[in-house]
């Protein structure tokens, strides 16, 4: 049986412990700074260790689930790569640049697999939308545009949201870094980001010291553009993707579940819905799945380390536009 150790048992390392039990394992350790506002009761009778290089050391796990808050995640990832762990390191894989030098050199050095924790390359209507645009059913892309909109206090209802990391810049909260997930999955439907525009703020009455909203465009290679409207101040939630070419349309509404694609030639909608008794948690074990299945050399990571750090440098880039009131090339 494989060992894991779990870095970070707030709400998301939780949702991978009991994700990995479901699926049969249960060797694992959990890495802990004992700050967590959630209940005890469920990580009884677990092996808890304060110490990574200790944990790292007397365990020797195969693999680690990078969980703890975003500022902190590279404290985890570089050491466990270094031992050549194969690593499920949750999104964003850092809240900057800096080091990820030393994570690539480590995985490089190593053969550490990296699986890059953006959850919503399971979700079932970014699925289909991949499969319709990659079947050529929109033709050539022209443009593309997210609206990702949710409310902060709602997200934990059992604890503070001000003392939660996503509100807190110290540890690498703001809406930008926290809810990056459109910046990855919008260039694996439609391309690379050749260059961007941004711009950051803070406009709800939430007591944050970070950014609640952010509005950005992008311009793809292959000459489609873009637009991304993200914040964690609106209610209701709305999360709607909508991508144009020249034989059709595609609309994923992620809150209702479907997927519509307008076929020009025949001037028609087709629908499609989700699963029969599917719910949000079904991606997560989707992932977790895929990610045993990395550990074990079945497969190789669908969202790899690259892909990490090519979002970071879409984050960094709007940040520079947005200090700068300048587009940004990302062009290399």
């Amino acid at each position: 049986m494989t060992k894991f150790l779990i870095a970070g048992l707030g709400s998301i390392g939780r949702r991978h412990l009991r994700n990995l039990i479901a699926l049969g394992e249960n060797d694992i350790v959990l890495l802990r700074s004992h700050r967590s506002t959630m209940p005890e009761e469920e990580l009884a009778g677990f092996t808890v260790e304060s110490d990574l290089s200790e944990a790292l050391k007397r365990h020797r796990p195969a693999a680690v689930i990078v969980a703890n808050p975003t500022a902190l995640h590279l404290d985890i990832a570089i050491p466990a790569a270094e031992a050549g762990c194969s690593i499920l390191l949750e999104k964003p894989i850092s809240s900057s640049l800096d080091r990820l030098d030393l994570l690539q050199s480590a995985v490089s050095c190593t053969g550490a697999k990296v699986l890059v924790g953006f959850q919503l390359r399971f979700h079932p209507c970014l699925t289909r939308a991949r499969q319709l645009i990659s079947g050529g059913r929109l033709g050539r892309l022209l443009s593309a545009n997210v609206h990702f909109s949710e409310y902060l206090p709602a997200w934990h209802p059992w604890e503070d949201y001000r003392q939660g990391y996503a509100a807190r810049a110290d540890l690498g909260g703001g809406v930008l870094l926290t809810q990056c997930h459109s910046l990855d999955y919008l260039p694996w439907l439609v391309g690379k980001v050749e260059s961007v525009w941004g711009f950051l703020a803070k406009l709800s009455d939430l007591d944050l010291d970070v950014e609640d909203t952010a509005e950005i465009g992008v311009r793809f290679a292959e000459g489609s553009v873009g637009s991304l409207h993200i914040d964690y101040a609106q209610q209701p939630p709305s999360h709607r993707v909508e991508i144009s070419g020249i034989r059709g349309g595609l609309v994923c509404d992620l809150h209702a579940g479907t997927t519509r694609l307008y076929d020009v030639a025949r001037k028609e909608w087709e629908e499609y819905g989700l699963p029969p008794s599917w719910e949000r948690n079904v991606m997560f074990l989707e992932e977790m799945k895929h990610f045993l299945a990395v550990v074990k050399g079945d497969t190789d990571p669908a969202c790899t380390l690259d892909d990490g750090i090519r979002v970071m440098q879409i984050i960094s880039a709007v940040q520079v536009s947005n200090s700068s009131g300048r587009m940004v090339s990302l062009k290399s």
